[in-house]
Protein backbone atom coordinates (compact mmCIF):
# COMPACT_ATOMS: atom_id res chain seq x y z
CA UNK A 1 0.00 0.00 0.00
CA UNK A 2 1.41 3.37 -0.94
CA UNK A 3 -0.46 5.64 0.55
CA UNK A 4 0.39 7.39 3.90
CA UNK A 5 -1.68 6.74 6.81
CA UNK A 6 -2.82 9.12 9.43
CA UNK A 7 -2.78 6.71 12.05
CA UNK A 8 -2.18 2.81 11.95
CA UNK A 9 -3.05 0.72 15.41
CA UNK A 10 -1.50 -2.63 15.66
CA UNK A 11 -4.27 -4.38 17.71
CA UNK A 12 -7.19 -4.94 17.16
CA UNK A 13 -9.10 -5.71 20.71
CA UNK A 14 -11.09 -3.50 22.70
CA UNK A 15 -8.56 -0.83 22.96
CA UNK A 16 -7.22 -1.42 19.37
CA UNK A 17 -10.70 -1.33 16.99
CA UNK A 18 -12.35 1.44 19.68
CA UNK A 19 -8.94 3.72 19.22
CA UNK A 20 -9.59 3.14 14.94
CA UNK A 21 -13.10 3.78 14.53
CA UNK A 22 -12.85 6.83 16.94
CA UNK A 23 -10.30 8.15 14.40
CA UNK A 24 -11.78 7.49 11.61
CA UNK A 25 -14.46 9.18 13.02
CA UNK A 26 -12.96 12.36 13.28
CA UNK A 27 -11.99 12.44 9.42
CA UNK A 28 -8.25 10.38 9.82
CA UNK A 29 -7.48 7.77 7.21
CA UNK A 30 -7.06 4.44 9.21
CA UNK A 31 -5.22 1.05 9.24
CA UNK A 32 -5.46 -1.84 12.06
CA UNK A 33 -3.34 -4.59 11.77
CA UNK A 34 -4.52 -7.77 13.88
CA UNK A 35 -3.18 -11.25 13.29
CA UNK A 36 -5.79 -13.45 14.97
CA UNK A 37 -7.31 -13.35 11.86
CA UNK A 38 -10.52 -11.95 13.44
CA UNK A 39 -11.27 -8.89 15.60
CA UNK A 40 -12.08 -8.02 19.17
CA UNK A 41 -8.50 -9.28 20.51
CA UNK A 42 -8.80 -11.67 23.61
CA UNK A 43 -12.02 -10.16 25.36
CA UNK A 44 -14.41 -11.19 22.22
CA UNK A 45 -12.67 -14.60 21.07
CA UNK A 46 -11.15 -16.33 24.14
CA UNK A 47 -12.06 -13.91 27.35
CA UNK A 48 -14.90 -11.49 28.65
CA UNK A 49 -17.36 -12.68 25.99
CA UNK A 50 -17.20 -16.38 25.77
CA UNK A 51 -16.99 -16.37 29.41
CA UNK A 52 -19.61 -14.63 30.21
CA UNK A 53 -21.97 -16.89 27.59
CA UNK A 54 -20.75 -19.80 29.81
CA UNK A 55 -21.73 -18.46 32.86
CA UNK A 56 -25.10 -17.44 31.96
CA UNK A 57 -25.64 -20.45 30.20
CA UNK A 58 -24.42 -22.08 33.62
CA UNK A 59 -26.38 -20.34 35.93
CA UNK A 60 -29.38 -21.41 33.88
CA UNK A 61 -28.70 -24.66 34.17
CA UNK A 62 -28.22 -24.72 38.02
CA UNK A 63 -31.37 -22.69 38.48
CA UNK A 64 -33.09 -25.13 36.50
CA UNK A 65 -32.00 -27.86 38.56
CA UNK A 66 -31.84 -26.45 41.98
CA UNK A 67 -33.62 -23.18 42.11
CA UNK A 68 -36.64 -23.06 40.64
CA UNK A 69 -38.79 -25.30 43.00
CA UNK A 70 -39.19 -22.37 45.56
CA UNK A 71 -41.37 -20.52 42.62
CA UNK A 72 -43.61 -23.38 42.28
CA UNK A 73 -41.54 -24.81 38.65
CA UNK A 74 -41.15 -28.04 38.84
CA UNK A 75 -38.54 -29.28 36.06
CA UNK A 76 -37.66 -32.71 36.64
CA UNK A 77 -34.48 -33.89 35.64
CA UNK A 78 -31.90 -31.73 34.08
CA UNK A 79 -29.00 -33.08 31.36
CA UNK A 80 -26.75 -30.93 30.45
CA UNK A 81 -25.72 -30.66 26.51
CA UNK A 82 -22.26 -29.07 26.73
CA UNK A 83 -21.93 -29.31 23.24
CA UNK A 84 -24.65 -27.38 22.23
CA UNK A 85 -23.45 -25.08 25.68
CA UNK A 86 -20.14 -24.21 23.73
CA UNK A 87 -21.80 -23.94 20.53
CA UNK A 88 -24.01 -21.08 21.35
CA UNK A 89 -20.86 -19.53 22.97
CA UNK A 90 -18.95 -19.99 19.49
CA UNK A 91 -21.67 -18.58 17.51
CA UNK A 92 -22.14 -15.57 20.22
CA UNK A 93 -18.23 -14.62 19.60
CA UNK A 94 -18.93 -14.95 15.76
CA UNK A 95 -21.55 -12.58 15.50
CA UNK A 96 -19.63 -9.75 17.51
CA UNK A 97 -16.49 -10.10 15.90
CA UNK A 98 -18.30 -9.55 12.35
CA UNK A 99 -19.79 -7.04 13.76
CA UNK A 100 -16.82 -5.27 14.70
CA UNK A 101 -15.78 -5.80 10.63
CA UNK A 102 -18.73 -4.40 9.81
CA UNK A 103 -17.84 -1.55 11.88
CA UNK A 104 -14.47 -0.98 9.97
CA UNK A 105 -15.97 -1.49 6.74
CA UNK A 106 -18.38 1.76 7.66
CA UNK A 107 -15.89 3.35 8.86
CA UNK A 108 -13.60 3.49 5.92
CA UNK A 109 -10.74 1.66 7.80
CA UNK A 110 -8.23 -0.76 6.41
CA UNK A 111 -7.86 -4.12 8.12
CA UNK A 112 -5.01 -6.25 7.73
CA UNK A 113 -4.96 -9.40 8.54
CA UNK A 114 -0.83 -10.15 10.20
CA UNK A 115 1.23 -9.66 12.29
CA UNK A 116 2.62 -6.14 12.65
CA UNK A 117 5.71 -4.43 13.73
CA UNK A 118 7.26 -0.96 14.34
CA UNK A 119 10.00 -0.23 12.22
CA UNK A 120 10.64 2.93 13.70
CA UNK A 121 8.61 6.25 13.97
CA UNK A 122 6.26 6.52 10.58
CA UNK A 123 6.62 2.63 9.60
CA UNK A 124 4.87 -0.66 9.96
CA UNK A 125 5.64 -3.65 8.65
CA UNK A 126 2.95 -6.62 8.64
CA UNK A 127 3.70 -9.94 7.96
CA UNK A 128 0.90 -11.38 6.42
CA UNK A 129 -1.43 -14.09 7.48
CA UNK A 130 -1.84 -15.17 4.04
CA UNK A 131 1.67 -14.75 3.00
CA UNK A 132 3.79 -11.98 2.31
CA UNK A 133 4.71 -8.71 3.44
CA UNK A 134 3.20 -5.30 3.32
CA UNK A 135 4.67 -1.85 4.37
CA UNK A 136 2.74 1.06 5.97
CA UNK A 137 4.09 4.61 6.13
CA UNK A 138 2.26 6.54 9.04
CA UNK A 139 2.14 9.54 11.03
CA UNK A 140 1.35 8.38 13.94
CA UNK A 141 1.30 4.46 15.63
CA UNK A 142 -0.83 3.29 18.43
CA UNK A 143 0.01 0.09 20.37
CA UNK A 144 -2.83 -1.95 21.23
CA UNK A 145 -1.57 -5.70 21.60
CA UNK A 146 -2.73 -6.87 24.40
CA UNK A 147 -2.36 -8.88 27.32
CA UNK A 148 -1.07 -12.50 27.24
CA UNK A 149 -1.82 -15.42 29.94
CA UNK A 150 1.13 -15.41 32.45
CA UNK A 151 2.21 -18.69 34.40
CA UNK A 152 4.40 -19.80 37.21
CA UNK A 153 7.56 -21.28 37.16
CA UNK A 154 8.01 -24.77 36.71
CA UNK A 155 4.16 -25.55 35.38
CA UNK A 156 4.05 -25.83 31.97
CA UNK A 157 0.35 -24.87 30.04
CA UNK A 158 -0.28 -27.54 27.48
CA UNK A 159 -4.48 -26.72 27.30
CA UNK A 160 -5.48 -30.14 28.07
CA UNK A 161 -4.88 -31.19 31.49
CA UNK A 162 -3.01 -27.66 32.93
CA UNK A 163 -5.08 -25.18 31.28
CA UNK A 164 -5.02 -21.04 30.83
CA UNK A 165 -8.47 -19.22 30.90
CA UNK A 166 -7.97 -20.07 27.03
CA UNK A 167 -8.48 -23.86 27.56
CA UNK A 168 -10.60 -23.46 30.91
CA UNK A 169 -13.51 -22.09 27.89
CA UNK A 170 -13.10 -25.29 26.05
CA UNK A 171 -12.75 -28.04 27.63
CA UNK A 172 -14.53 -30.94 26.26
CA UNK A 173 -16.26 -32.61 29.64
CA UNK A 174 -16.66 -31.47 33.02
CA UNK A 175 -13.78 -32.58 35.16
CA UNK A 176 -14.40 -34.69 38.36
CA UNK A 177 -12.14 -32.00 40.41
CA UNK A 178 -10.95 -28.54 39.05
CA UNK A 179 -8.04 -26.71 40.82
CA UNK A 180 -7.64 -23.17 40.18
CA UNK A 181 -4.32 -21.63 40.94
CA UNK A 182 -5.08 -18.12 41.26
CA UNK A 183 -8.11 -16.43 43.84
CA UNK A 184 -8.96 -13.42 41.02
CA UNK A 185 -11.31 -12.57 39.24
CA UNK A 186 -10.40 -14.78 35.36
CA UNK A 187 -10.54 -18.22 38.40
CA UNK A 188 -12.99 -17.45 40.41
CA UNK A 189 -15.71 -16.88 37.34
CA UNK A 190 -14.06 -19.82 35.35
CA UNK A 191 -14.03 -21.75 38.36
CA UNK A 192 -17.86 -20.78 38.68
CA UNK A 193 -19.15 -22.46 35.74
CA UNK A 194 -17.52 -25.69 36.02
CA UNK A 195 -18.47 -25.85 39.32
CA UNK A 196 -21.95 -25.35 38.39
CA UNK A 197 -21.70 -27.88 35.22
CA UNK A 198 -20.79 -30.55 38.40
CA UNK A 199 -16.92 -30.17 38.80
CA UNK A 200 -15.65 -29.94 42.39
CA UNK A 201 -13.27 -26.40 42.85
CA UNK A 202 -10.66 -25.96 44.73
CA UNK A 203 -8.84 -22.52 44.64
CA UNK A 204 -5.61 -21.73 46.17
CA UNK A 205 -4.83 -18.40 46.68
CA UNK A 206 -1.32 -17.34 47.40
CA UNK A 207 -2.46 -14.36 49.58
CA UNK A 208 -4.90 -14.14 52.65
CA UNK A 209 -8.07 -13.76 50.90
CA UNK A 210 -9.70 -14.18 47.51
CA UNK A 211 -9.87 -11.04 45.32
CA UNK A 212 -6.91 -9.30 47.23
CA UNK A 213 -7.10 -5.90 46.05
CA UNK A 214 -10.78 -5.34 46.13
CA UNK A 215 -12.16 -3.98 49.55
CA UNK A 216 -11.72 -6.30 52.33
CA UNK A 217 -15.08 -6.62 53.40
CA UNK A 218 -16.23 -7.10 49.75
CA UNK A 219 -13.61 -9.57 49.70
CA UNK A 220 -14.40 -11.52 53.19
CA UNK A 221 -18.24 -11.64 52.81
CA UNK A 222 -17.69 -12.99 48.76
CA UNK A 223 -15.07 -15.60 49.57
CA UNK A 224 -18.47 -16.91 52.56
CA UNK A 225 -20.95 -16.75 49.66
CA UNK A 226 -18.62 -19.15 46.97
CA UNK A 227 -18.06 -21.17 50.06
CA UNK A 228 -21.76 -21.58 50.67
CA UNK A 229 -22.04 -22.50 46.86
CA UNK A 230 -19.95 -25.31 47.57
CA UNK A 231 -16.29 -24.24 46.09
CA UNK A 232 -13.31 -24.71 48.25
CA UNK A 233 -10.39 -22.22 49.20
CA UNK A 234 -6.83 -22.82 50.65
CA UNK A 235 -5.95 -19.13 51.38
CA UNK A 236 -1.93 -18.16 52.70
CA UNK A 237 -1.15 -21.23 49.87
CA UNK A 238 1.65 -21.65 47.30
CA UNK A 239 1.40 -24.43 44.75
CA UNK A 240 5.55 -25.89 44.50
CA UNK A 241 4.42 -28.57 41.61
CA UNK A 242 2.51 -29.62 39.30
CA UNK A 243 2.83 -33.58 38.24
CA UNK A 244 0.87 -34.59 35.35
CA UNK A 245 0.28 -38.93 34.28
CA UNK A 246 -2.11 -39.91 31.40
CA UNK A 247 -5.41 -39.38 32.90
CA UNK A 248 -4.66 -37.04 36.67
CA UNK A 249 -3.33 -34.41 37.67
CA UNK A 250 -1.18 -34.19 40.78
CA UNK A 251 -0.89 -30.73 42.75
CA UNK A 252 1.32 -29.97 45.82
CA UNK A 253 0.28 -27.38 47.66
CA UNK A 254 2.30 -25.39 50.70
CA UNK A 255 1.67 -22.89 53.17
CA UNK A 256 2.64 -19.74 51.90
CA UNK A 257 4.82 -19.09 55.13
CA UNK A 258 6.31 -22.44 55.14
CA UNK A 259 4.86 -25.92 56.36
CA UNK A 260 4.48 -29.40 55.72
CA UNK A 261 2.93 -29.85 51.68
CA UNK A 262 -0.16 -31.34 50.53
CA UNK A 263 -0.80 -33.53 47.86
CA UNK A 264 -4.29 -32.94 45.86
CA UNK A 265 -5.07 -35.20 42.77
CA UNK A 266 -7.49 -34.13 40.07
CA UNK A 267 -8.21 -33.97 36.65
CA UNK A 268 -7.57 -30.27 35.44
CA UNK A 269 -5.73 -27.41 36.80
CA UNK A 270 -6.85 -23.98 35.93
CA UNK A 271 -3.28 -21.45 35.76
CA UNK A 272 -5.15 -18.14 36.99
CA UNK A 273 -2.04 -15.93 38.11
CA UNK A 274 -2.91 -12.84 35.91
CA UNK A 275 -1.83 -11.66 32.52
CA UNK A 276 0.88 -9.85 31.03
CA UNK A 277 1.28 -7.32 28.55
CA UNK A 278 2.07 -8.58 25.17
CA UNK A 279 5.19 -7.06 23.62
CA UNK A 280 6.83 -10.02 21.95
CA UNK A 281 8.06 -9.24 18.77
CA UNK A 282 6.62 -5.73 18.19
CA UNK A 283 10.24 -4.10 17.61
CA UNK A 284 9.74 -1.63 20.10
CA UNK A 285 13.13 -1.57 22.15
CA UNK A 286 14.70 -1.62 18.56
CA UNK A 287 12.92 1.53 17.91
CA UNK A 288 13.99 3.30 21.30
CA UNK A 289 10.85 2.84 23.13
CA UNK A 290 11.07 2.68 26.76
CA UNK A 291 9.91 -0.21 28.88
CA UNK A 292 9.11 -0.83 31.90
CA UNK A 293 11.10 -3.87 34.20
CA UNK A 294 7.28 -5.72 34.17
CA UNK A 295 7.33 -5.37 29.76
CA UNK A 296 4.99 -2.55 30.02
CA UNK A 297 5.11 0.97 27.52
CA UNK A 298 5.67 3.55 29.37
CA UNK A 299 3.57 6.49 28.19
CA UNK A 300 2.67 10.23 29.43
CA UNK A 301 -0.66 11.19 30.55
CA UNK A 302 -1.43 11.57 27.28
CA UNK A 303 -0.76 8.31 25.83
CA UNK A 304 2.78 9.18 23.93
CA UNK A 305 5.45 7.28 24.56
CA UNK A 306 9.19 8.62 24.21
CA UNK A 307 9.03 8.23 20.64
CA UNK A 308 7.43 10.82 18.72
CA UNK A 309 4.56 9.72 17.11
CA UNK A 310 4.15 6.06 18.72
CA UNK A 311 1.26 6.12 21.30
CA UNK A 312 0.61 2.89 23.59
CA UNK A 313 -3.00 1.97 25.39
CA UNK A 314 -4.81 -0.63 27.22
CA UNK A 315 -2.98 -3.99 28.69
CA UNK A 316 0.20 -2.99 27.46
CA UNK A 317 0.73 0.31 29.53
CA UNK A 318 -0.15 0.80 33.40
CA UNK A 319 -3.47 0.48 35.18
CA UNK A 320 -5.99 -2.67 35.02
CA UNK A 321 -6.22 -4.94 32.36
CA UNK A 322 -10.11 -4.16 31.63
CA UNK A 323 -11.92 -4.32 28.36
CA UNK A 324 -13.39 -0.82 29.24
CA UNK A 325 -10.50 0.93 30.78
CA UNK A 326 -8.62 0.26 27.03
CA UNK A 327 -11.53 1.10 25.15
CA UNK A 328 -12.14 4.39 26.98
CA UNK A 329 -8.30 4.99 26.41
CA UNK A 330 -8.77 4.28 22.84
CA UNK A 331 -11.22 6.94 22.25
CA UNK A 332 -9.11 9.28 24.04
CA UNK A 333 -5.71 8.33 22.26
CA UNK A 334 -7.80 8.96 19.03
CA UNK A 335 -8.98 12.28 19.79
CA UNK A 336 -5.41 13.39 21.01
CA UNK A 337 -4.21 12.41 17.90
CA UNK A 338 -6.78 14.33 15.75
CA UNK A 339 -5.44 17.30 18.10
CA UNK A 340 -8.51 17.64 21.26
CA UNK A 341 -7.87 16.46 24.74
CA UNK A 342 -8.64 13.20 25.15
CA UNK A 343 -9.14 12.07 28.65
CA UNK A 344 -9.97 9.08 30.97
CA UNK A 345 -10.63 9.36 35.11
CA UNK A 346 -8.66 6.17 36.07
CA UNK A 347 -10.87 6.99 39.30
CA UNK A 348 -14.21 6.01 37.76
CA UNK A 349 -12.76 2.86 35.90
CA UNK A 350 -15.57 0.54 37.41
CA UNK A 351 -14.77 -3.51 38.14
CA UNK A 352 -16.79 -6.14 37.92
CA UNK A 353 -16.70 -10.36 38.28
CA UNK A 354 -19.55 -11.77 37.16
CA UNK A 355 -20.41 -14.79 38.91
CA UNK A 356 -23.64 -15.10 41.17
CA UNK A 357 -23.62 -13.16 42.55
CA UNK A 358 -21.73 -10.71 40.75
CA UNK A 359 -19.17 -8.29 42.77
CA UNK A 360 -18.75 -4.43 41.29
CA UNK A 361 -16.64 -1.57 42.86
CA UNK A 362 -15.79 1.84 41.51
CA UNK A 363 -13.26 4.22 43.09
CA UNK A 364 -11.45 3.73 46.48
CA UNK A 365 -11.75 1.17 48.87
CA UNK A 366 -11.69 1.81 52.55
CA UNK A 367 -7.86 0.59 53.07
CA UNK A 368 -7.05 3.26 50.24
CA UNK A 369 -8.73 5.72 52.38
CA UNK A 370 -7.24 4.73 55.93
CA UNK A 371 -3.79 4.81 54.20
CA UNK A 372 -4.13 8.18 52.35
CA UNK A 373 -5.42 9.71 55.61
CA UNK A 374 -9.17 10.27 54.45
CA UNK A 375 -11.56 10.89 57.01
CA UNK A 376 -14.12 8.94 55.37
CA UNK A 377 -17.98 7.97 56.00
CA UNK A 378 -19.27 4.51 55.23
CA UNK A 379 -23.52 4.07 53.88
CA UNK A 380 -24.56 -0.04 53.77
CA UNK A 381 -27.32 -1.67 52.64
CA UNK A 382 -28.24 -4.97 52.79
CA UNK A 383 -29.79 -6.66 49.38
CA UNK A 384 -31.57 -8.95 52.02
CA UNK A 385 -34.35 -6.21 53.10
CA UNK A 386 -34.26 -4.68 49.08
CA UNK A 387 -37.89 -5.68 48.06
CA UNK A 388 -37.18 -6.84 44.23
CA UNK A 389 -33.91 -8.77 45.50
CA UNK A 390 -36.29 -10.50 48.13
CA UNK A 391 -38.94 -11.58 45.26
CA UNK A 392 -36.15 -12.57 43.00
CA UNK A 393 -34.98 -15.00 45.98
CA UNK A 394 -31.58 -13.14 45.34
CA UNK A 395 -30.62 -11.59 48.75
CA UNK A 396 -27.46 -12.49 49.50
CA UNK A 397 -25.00 -9.18 49.47
CA UNK A 398 -24.83 -5.58 50.18
CA UNK A 399 -24.36 -2.23 48.42
CA UNK A 400 -21.65 0.28 50.22
CA UNK A 401 -20.90 3.66 49.89
CA UNK A 402 -17.91 5.66 51.15
CA UNK A 403 -18.01 9.57 50.86
CA UNK A 404 -15.28 12.11 51.94
CA UNK A 405 -16.64 13.53 54.91
CA UNK A 406 -15.59 16.47 54.11
CA UNK A 407 -17.39 17.12 51.29
CA UNK A 408 -19.89 14.37 51.16
CA UNK A 409 -18.75 13.10 47.37
CA UNK A 410 -18.92 9.30 47.18
CA UNK A 411 -15.05 8.47 46.67
CA UNK A 412 -15.96 4.30 46.52
CA UNK A 413 -18.34 2.36 45.71
CA UNK A 414 -18.54 -1.40 46.22
CA UNK A 415 -21.27 -3.90 45.82
CA UNK A 416 -22.35 -7.71 45.54
CA UNK A 417 -25.97 -8.08 43.99
CA UNK A 418 -27.01 -10.40 41.74
CA UNK A 419 -27.00 -7.22 38.93
CA UNK A 420 -24.07 -5.50 40.56
CA UNK A 421 -22.28 -5.15 37.39
CA UNK A 422 -25.27 -3.14 35.99
CA UNK A 423 -26.15 -1.26 39.45
CA UNK A 424 -22.29 0.07 39.53
CA UNK A 425 -23.17 2.62 36.53
CA UNK A 426 -24.66 4.97 38.72
CA UNK A 427 -21.98 4.87 40.84
CA UNK A 428 -19.64 5.54 38.33
CA UNK A 429 -21.38 8.18 37.30
CA UNK A 430 -21.69 9.89 40.72
CA UNK A 431 -17.83 9.11 41.10
CA UNK A 432 -17.25 10.73 37.61
CA UNK A 433 -19.23 13.76 38.34
CA UNK A 434 -18.05 14.15 41.75
CA UNK A 435 -22.10 13.91 43.10
CA UNK A 436 -22.48 13.59 46.76
CA UNK A 437 -24.32 10.77 48.77
CA UNK A 438 -26.73 13.31 49.45
CA UNK A 439 -27.42 13.69 45.10
CA UNK A 440 -28.56 9.87 45.32
CA UNK A 441 -30.57 10.34 48.28
CA UNK A 442 -32.81 12.55 46.82
CA UNK A 443 -32.67 11.36 43.57
CA UNK A 444 -36.13 9.11 42.96
CA UNK A 445 -35.46 5.67 41.98
CA UNK A 446 -38.36 3.31 40.87
CA UNK A 447 -39.80 0.23 42.70
CA UNK A 448 -38.87 -2.41 43.39
CA UNK A 449 -35.71 -2.50 42.20
CA UNK A 450 -32.00 -3.54 42.93
CA UNK A 451 -31.17 0.30 41.94
CA UNK A 452 -33.42 1.59 45.52
CA UNK A 453 -30.44 -0.48 47.29
CA UNK A 454 -27.76 1.70 46.17
CA UNK A 455 -30.04 4.99 47.46
CA UNK A 456 -30.50 3.48 50.71
CA UNK A 457 -26.50 3.14 51.13
CA UNK A 458 -26.28 6.95 49.88
CA UNK A 459 -29.09 7.70 52.72
CA UNK A 460 -26.84 5.23 55.51
CA UNK A 461 -23.88 7.64 54.73
CA UNK A 462 -26.07 10.14 56.58
CA UNK A 463 -27.39 7.93 58.70
CA UNK A 464 -31.07 8.34 57.10
CA UNK A 465 -31.61 5.16 55.62
CA UNK A 466 -35.66 4.26 55.23
CA UNK A 467 -35.75 0.56 54.94
CA UNK A 468 -33.13 -0.43 57.53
Amino acid sequence: MSETYDVVVIGGGPGGYVAAIRAAQLGLKVACVEKRGALGGTCLNVGCIPSKALLHASELYEEAGHGMEKFGIKTGKVSLDLDAMMEHKSKTVTDLTNGIAFLFKKNKIDYLEGTGSVKGAGEVAVKLNKGGEESLKTKNIVIATGSDVASLPGIEIDEKQVISSTGALSLPKVPKHLVVIGGGVIGLELGSVWRRLGAEVTVVEYLDRITPEMDGEVSKNFQRILKKQGMKFMTSSKVTEVKKTKTTVTVTVEPAAGGDAEKIKCDAVLVAVGRRPYTDGLGLKEAGVNMTDRGQVEIDDHFRTNVPGIYAIGDVVRGAMLAHKAEDEGVAVAEVIAGFAGHVNYDAIPGVIYTMPEVASVGKTEEQLKQAGVDYAVGKFPMSVNSRAKTNGQTDGFVKILTDKATDKIVGAHIIAADAGNMIAELGLAVEKGLTAEDLSYTCHAHPTEMEAVREAAMASGGSAIHM
